[in-house]
């Protein structure tokens, strides 16, 4: 009848808003009774609508804006791709024909945020979710106080950060939603049709924090505001089923908590109504199958009630049967199938529920869609099962190498810096787990491969982004030119980018959501740019992980390469050589990872007893040690000596790890004091080891004394590609900014004094002089915050004697401590120093890394190593500020005595590993050889080429 009087005026002006009113009835009478028909037909008449307004109609964007609207319902029935993006194309022209001020421009802005993060809810891309994020804050912060339309904003806005919350896991995203939300509940009047929508928004949000606080009050929170939600929607409402399903999930969480069986009852028939109220072929019915068969597993789990696992097993079958193609959740039902499988095998032990498992687990690994995280849980269990029940499988290796791809994956451009490290912080051990097994299984070159990759992972990208692009751009200029673009655009992103916080004003969100979303097309267009180059020939592997083969085409020859690897199922090395097509295995059977953490938590011991953790004006003097004695012989006058932690420490890394690495490589020992070993050694540690002072290892007491330092010449390395890459870049310094450039902060605020830093710049500075060198020195307050980092590009080498502190939640925050500031790493890393060559940090703890990041490197001298330094002189721990000095002059000496007579100005850190070790030599000479005396020495190490 409606529709015979619409088109009785035929051709009225009003026919527009009269067919989009019509529409917006069959769109209501949908939202009540769920049928289809309704929805298609209002979409029919919205369509007509649109076509009846033409260019400039007043009401053509509210036509789009209804099409739009019904198209995204319709999406959310059916699951339909197509009406997703019809919904989005709509609504983008509702929005654009919209003008700045207009009444109706929030609701669009907010209705075009909604069909974004419908679509993230369905394909899983974080663009969409920073899409719908920043839409919707821009409707929010348009919308006046007191406006009716402003708590369903604030309230959507919410669920889009909850939604991108458990994508990302960061805090601030959960934080923004609770606060939204429950300010969107407050201003919701009782008895409003949207409050029980609200409060079921909120209590989603809850139950995401309580995944992450596991704070049982939070749960219960959301249980209330669920309950609630139920209570007030009627038993024939379109949601009902939805709220009951989520009411289900949190009594089964909460009996996973607490452990009532009354929960996990009373889950089960909430989410067994919410499968009966459901229309079949409803969007929302797979996932409500599979938590219902989750559910089923749990009481399994319990009762070992065959029933309960076959209503388990079967509600996921089939909620895997319903799932289309590309849909988000699909790994997570296969790997909650998994799961229910291989429960079941530990009861049946039935192969083919074994292989079952298996299969489902290798699933996620293969989706073109869903959550990477999820997809790397499912492709770790996948190699997990097959490495505990078919070790013999060459399975084995392909599901470890899928799982290695996904770690990569989940550390996305897209995110922050700090993010990317919270991201990959708990699957660390994995790479250590897949080149154990690539070791067991013969495959040492598949071992170091994967120790790259999964080694120093977020160091590794921001090194990418700075990849010489000189074969590209001699192929195809244009393209170089636009990756150069989007890598630059990239790492500024990431380093300076930061999440609002509930107290920022409007506007400031808007600004720093558009900047996520800014940050989130950027990425894509890095891998559209890197799928392009790909496809063309000669490119095929263009910035993706070194292969075996080309790392070992680029190594020095000075010496070898030692990778090291500690798993509880065994230690191993891996020995590169520069003469060698093969990497050398080398079992480690004396050495375990129970060994190296415990050795690790000694040497801490020993450092916090001794306050070895700030630059000191005393160092570790104590009353007993005489300044004026000089020790005799070779390893000086040891007083005091037992059989104390330091020397265990360093005897069990030289008898168990360095010391079967060198008789295998069959190194003389250099017996000569006066003399400097030739041979070089690259230690790259992984996992505790990376905390040891592999260095020092050695025999400091008895008669017969020897450590690494008469065989070699040790310098560290993050990953063997960051040295390859080095060897392999023959790009000289230019000779204008060839110099050393001195900087030294005595006193700045909250720190001890440490006066030696000005003797020691002053004293380099002359032998600079002397030298001829092109040399710069700035003391104290002569020294800014602001102008060091110019400097640092107008000068290849720096030499900073000053406090320092490590940023382990965020590396590119750590920094060095100025009279009137921090100069950080990021602040370092923003000016990307192309000739860059020596830096030498005279200062506390500039390689010690993260515990919880050990495989990360999160410390200064990596991070001066990313920024573009060749090599990095840096301190384990605390040194002392009245060796210092001496330490800084021995080590230039030593460079000035052996530079090229013919190299004028220029100063060469080349022979700076050799002038460290000769400088550790004379300090070695000049101090005793107790336990305390070995700390002053040993702190000082050698990172890079």
């Amino acid at each position: 009848m409606g529709e015979c009087k619409v088109q009785q005026t035929l051709p009225h002006e009003d026919l527009p808003s009269r067919l989009y009113n019509l529409g917006n009835s069959f769109q209501r009478r949908f939202e009540r009774t769920g049928e289809l028909s309704d929805i298609a037909r209002a979409i029919s008449v919205h369509m007509q609508a649109v076509d009846l307004a033409p260019e400039g109609h007043v009401d053509r964007p509210a036509a789009f804006n209804n099409l739009g609207n019904s198209y995204q319902i319709r999406f959310e029935q059916t699951g339909t791709l197509s009406d997703i993006e019809n919904a989005i194309s709509a609504l983008t022209n509702a929005v654009h024909l919209t003008p700045e001020g207009d009444a109706d421009l929030p609701s669009r802005l907010n209705n075009l945020g909604s069909s974004f993060l419908c679509r993230f809810k369905r394909l899983g891309n974080l663009a969409d979710a920073a899409e719908a994020i920043f839409l919707q804050t821009r409707a929010a912060s348009l919308t006046p106080e007191g406006h009716a339309a402003l708590p369903s904003q604030l309230m959507n806005l919410g669920s889009s950060f909850q939604c991108r919350f458990q994508r990302t896991s960061n805090l601030g995203d959960i934080a923004e939603s609770i606060s939204l939300q429950t300010r969107a509940v407050y201003l919701t009047p009782k008895g409003h049709a949207d409050l029980p929508s609200q409060l079921m928004n909120l209590a989603t949000s809850f139950v995401s924090l309580f995944e992450v606080t596991k704070d049982a009050s939070d749960l219960s929170e959301a249980i209330s505001l669920q309950t609630c939600a139920v209570d007030l929607t009627p038993a024939l409402h379109a949601d009902l089923p939805s709220w009951l399903n989520n009411l289900g999930i949190s009594l089964l969480m909460r009996f996973q908590c607490l452990g009532n069986m009354g929960d996990i009852a009373e889950a089960i028939a909430r989410q067994n109504q919410a499968v009966d109220l459901a229309v079949e072929g409803h969007a929302l019915l797979p996932g409500r199958r599979a938590n219902l068969g989750r559910s089923y597993m749990v009481l399994f789990s319990c009762t070992n009630n065959p029933a309960d696992g076959k209503d388990g097993i079967s509600n996921l079958i089939r909620a895997l049967q319903l799932t289309p193609e590309r849909h988000a959740n699909l790994p997570t039902i296969h790997i909650n199938l998994a799961s229910a499988w291989f429960q079941y095998f530990t009861s049946s032990h039935r192969s083919n529920h074994l292989d079952a498992a298996i299969s489902n687990y290798k699933s996620p690994a293969t989706c073109t869609s869903g959550s990477p995280r999820k997809k790397l849980e499912g492709a770790i269990c996948w190699a997990k099962l097959l490495n505990s029940f078919y070790p013999h499988s060459t399975s084995v290796l392909t599901a470890f190498g899928a799982a290695l791809d996904l770690l990569t994956s989940l550390a996305g451009l897209e995110q922050a810096v700090q993010h990317r490290y919270t991201m990959v912080g708990e699957f660390l051990t994995i790479p250590a787990e897949a080149a154990t097994t690539a070791f067991q299984l013969g495959h040492p070159a598949r071992a170091l491969e994967w120790l790259e990759q999964g080694h120093c992972l977020v160091w590794g990208q921001q090194s990418q982004l700075r990849t010489p692009l000189d074969a590209l751009r001699a192929h195809d200029p244009a393209l170089a030119d636009q990756i150069a673009f989007v890598s630059r655009h990239l790492e500024n992103a990431g380093s300076s980018r930061r999440h609002s916080s509930t107290e920022e004003s409007w506007d400031r969100k808007v600004s720093l959501e558009d900047e996520a979303l800014q940050h989130s097309h950027l990425a894509n267009e890095w891998d559209f740019l890197l799928t392009k180059v790909r496809g063309i020939p000669g490119f095929e592997h263009c910035l993706q992980p070194l292969r075996c083969s080309t790392i070992l085409q680029h190594l020095p020859e000075s010496g070898p390469v030692v990778v090291l690897n500690a798993h509880s199922d065994q230690c191993d090395a891996i020995v590169l050589l520069a003469s060698s097509w093969d990497p050398l295995h080398v079992k480690l059977p004396d050495f375990s990872l129970a060994k190296a953490r415990q050795y690790q938590r000694e040497l801490n011991g020993w450092l916090r007893s001794h306050h070895l953790r700030a630059r000191q004006t005393e160092g570790i003097i104590t009353e007993d040690w005489e300044a004026s004695e000089r020790a005799g012989g070779r390893y000086g006058r040891k007083r005091g000596a037992g059989t104390g932690g330091i020397y265990f420490i360093l005897r069990s890394l030289w008898t168990e790890v360095v010391k079967p690495i060198l008789d295998v490589l069959n190194l003389a020992r250099v017996d000569d004091p006066s003399k400097v070993p030739c041979t070089r050694i690259w230690w790259c540690p992984t996992g505790p080891l990376s905390f040891l002072p592999l260095h020092a290892a050695g025999v400091y007491e008895g008669p017969h004394r020897e450590s690494v330092m008469d065989y070699a010449v040790s310098s560290y390395i993050p990953t063997v590609t960051s040295l390859a890459q080095r060897v392999s870049n023959t790009v000289s310094i230019r000779e204008d900014v060839s110099g050393l450039f001195l900087v030294s902060q005595p006193e700045v605020p909250h720190a001890y004094p440490i006066p030696g830093t000005t003797k020691e710049v002053h004293s380099l500075h002359k032998g600079a002089v002397r030298n001829g060198i092109r040399s710069m020195k700035l003391d104290g307050v002569a020294a800014s915050v602001h102008s060091c980092p110019d400097f640092m590009e107008e000068f290849s080498s720096i030499h900073l004697a000053c406090h320092a502190s490590q940023n382990a939640s965020n590396p590119l925050q750590s920094r060095f401590l100025f009279h009137d500031g921090h100069l950080t790493l990021n602040t370092i890393m923003q000016k990307n120093l192309k000739n860059a060559d020596l830096a030498f940090l005279s200062a506390c703890e500039t390689s010690t890394g993260e515990e919880t990041l050990a495989d990360e490197a999160v410390h200064l001298a990596a991070g001066m190593l990313a920024a573009g330094y060749r090599r990095v002189i840096a301190t384990m721990w605390s040194i002392s500020d009245l060796h210092a000095p001496t330490v800084a002059n021995d080590f230039y000496e030593f460079l000035w005595a052996y530079r090229d007579k013919d190299s004028g100005s220029k100063f060469d850190g080349t022979l700076s590993a050799y002038a460290l070790h000769h400088a550790i030599r004379n300090l070695r000479e000049n101090v005793d050889n107790t336990e305390l005396s070995l700390l002053t020495w040993i702190p000082y190490v050698h990172f890079g080429y």
